[in-house]
C-alpha cells in the first residue's frame, strides 16, 4: 500500500515536472518572439509613444505583415499629432485609415501637408475629402495652396495650342489679337469631378471672341477692354469646373488685318473673274454663230452653183427633146 502511495506521488511529481517545462520552453519562445519584435520595432514605437502618436507595437507589427511602410505612417501620425490634428481613433487621423490609404496607391504624406496647409489657412477640409481629391489624382497639396494664393492662366496657352494670341473679328471686319491673364482659384467643394485648367481656358477664349465679334466697330474694343472682361466674366464660365475665376484681365490687344475688305476684294475679284468668264462665252457663242452664218451662206452658194449648173443641163435636154425648137417655132409665128 506504501508502495503504491509513493509510485503514485512519484508519477504526479514527473507531471507537475513536464508541465513546468513546457510553460517555461513557451514562455521562452514568446520571450524571444518578443525580443526579435522590440528589436525591430522597439525604436520606431518609442519615437511614436513619445510624440503621443497613438501607435500601438502590434500595429506596427501588422503593417509589416500588411506590406505597409510602417514608417511612413508612424511619420504621418507624428505630423498630424504636432501640428494640432484630431487623430482619434473613431473620429480622426487614426492609423487605420492611414493605412487604408496607402493600399489604395495614395500619397499620405500629400495629404497630411494639405490638410495642415489648410488648416493654417483656416480652409475647411477633413482627411476623407482630402484622401479622395489625392486618389482622384489630383495634387492635393497644389490645390490647396491654389486656394490660399490664386495662380494665372494664359489664355491661350503656348505650351498646350502653340498659338500667343486669340484671333477675333469685330463686325466692321477687322481682326484683333487678343491675349489674356485668367486668375483662378481651386474650389476645393468642385475639385473632384470638375473640369481641368483646359477647359476653362477654352471657354474664357471662346467667350472673348464671341464679345468682340459682338462689337460693332473694333475701335470700340480698343477704347475700353473691360467691356470684354465684363461680358466674359457675366457668363458663369467657372461652373462644373475645379476652379473659381477671380479676374479676366486683357494682357495684350494688337489690330491684324482688315479681314472685311479682304473678303470683299475678293469678293469683287470673283465678281470680275465671273463677269469676264460670261463675256467670254457671249464672245464665244458670237463667233460660233458668225461661223455657223458663214457657214451657212456657203452652203446656199454651193446650192447656187449647183442650181446654175442645172440651166444648161435642161436646156441641153429641152434641145434633144425638140422642146425648145417648139417654143421656138411658136414665138415666130
Amino acid at each position: 500500500m506504501i508502495d503504491s502511495l509513493l509510485l503514485l506521488a512519484q508519477l504526479g511529481e514527473d507531471k507537475w515536472m513536464y508541465v513546468y517545462g513546457v510553460a517555461i520552453f513557451m514562455a521562452a519562445v514568446f520571450g524571444f518572439i518578443f525580443l526579435i519584435i522590440v528589436l525591430n520595432y522597439g525604436q520606431l514605437w518609442f519615437q511614436a509613444w513619445m510624440s503621443s502618436a497613438d501607435v500601438s507595437l502590434w500595429s506596427l507589427v501588422g503593417m509589416s505583415l500588411r506590406q505597409v511602410n510602417s514608417r511612413l505612417i508612424v511619420k504621418a501620425k507624428i505630423m498630424a499629432k504636432q501640428s494640432g490634428l484630431d487623430i482619434d481613433r473613431r473620429s480622426g487621423i487614426s492609423t487605420k485609415r492611414l493605412e487604408a490609404h496607402y493600399l489604395a496607391g495614395g500619397n499620405v504624406m500629400n495629404v497630411i501637408h494639405a490638410i495642415i496647409a489648410a488648416q493654417r489657412a483656416e480652409i475647411d477640409l477633413d482627411f476623407d475629402r482630402a484622401a479622395a481629391i489625392d486618389l482622384a489624382g489630383r495634387d492635393v497639396v497644389d490645390a490647396v495652396r491654389t486656394s490660399v494664393l490664386p495662380k494665372v492662366i494664359d489664355c491661350p496657352d503656348p505650351r498646350r495650342s502653340g498659338k500667343s494670341t486669340l484671333s477675333a473679328i469685330a463686325k466692321n471686319g477687322v481682326e484683333l489679337r487678343v491675349r489674356a491673364k485668367v486668375t483662378v482659384r481651386t474650389s476645393l467643394d468642385q475639385l473632384i469631378g470638375g473640369a481641368t485648367e483646359e477647359t476653362v481656358i477654352a471657354r474664357v477664349g471662346e467667350s472673348i471672341i464671341s464679345a468682340i465679334g459682338s462689337s460693332e466697330h473694333h475701335t470700340h474694343v480698343l477704347e475700353n477692354p473691360d467691356v470684354i472682361t465684363r461680358a466674359v466674366i457675366s457668363r458663369g464660365l467657372d461652373d462644373h469646373t475645379a476652379y473659381v475665376i477671380v479676374s479676366i484681365d486683357i494682357a495684350d490687344i494688337d489690330v491684324g488685318e482688315n479681314v472685311g475688305a479682304r473678303l470683299q476684294n475678293d469678293q469683287a475679284e470673283a465678281d470680275t473673274r465671273v463677269a469676264r468668264a460670261k463675256a467670254e462665252q457671249r464672245r464665244a457663242e458670237a463667233i460660233a454663230s458668225e461661223q455657223e452664218n458663214k457657214a451657212k451662206v456657203a452652203l446656199n452658194r454651193a446650192k447656187l452653183v449647183f442650181a446654175e449648173a442645172e440651166v444648161p443641163k435642161a436646156m441641153a435636154e429641152a434641145f434633144r427633146n425638140g422642146k425648145m425648137h417648139a417654143a421656138t417655132e411658136n414665138g415666130s409665128n
